[in-house]
């Protein structure tokens, strides 16, 4: 289900786009995992929910779930990953940013095209076991 019924060709969607709508998903998906948690200060929420939106904590989870992935979703992440954009990454390794930028782009590609159990499930594969 997604907030806004206006329709979109995700398989026409820009990369850019793709990875813009998937960040934002990627972090929402995250925050309401930490409220869940209990978490209630805004200081501590900000900085766990900052180390896990971070480029190389993205890469990392992309490993956990590439097996999961079928054809479809496997060229949505190459297609994020090997697109070319100017930033220069702070804190990651460029492989890192573009694993994250790929994986942006599949959250972006799910949610759009309204696949949010399958964005639910490989997002629940990349949570730390408790």
């Amino acid at each position: 289900m997604r907030l806004l019924d206006d329709p979109i060709d995700v398989n026409a969607a820009s990369t850019e786009a793709l990875s813009f709508i998937g960040d934002a998903v990627f972090s929402l998906l995250v925050r309401e995992t930490l409220c869940c948690k209990g978490y209630t200060r805004s200081g501590k929420l900000h900085s766990l929910s900052a180390k896990q939106v971070s480029a190389p904590a993205q890469a990392a989870s992309f490993q956990k779930i590439e097996p999961l992935l079928c054809e479809q979703e496997m060229a949505v992440y190459k297609r994020g990953r090997n697109a070319h954009n100017n930033n220069t990454p702070k804190n990651a390794s460029e492989g890192e940013y573009h694993a994250a930028t790929g994986l942006e782009a599949l959250f972006g590609y799910l949610y759009l095209s309204g696949q949010t159990e399958r964005l639910k499930f490989l997002f629940q594969h990349m949570q730390p076991s408790d």
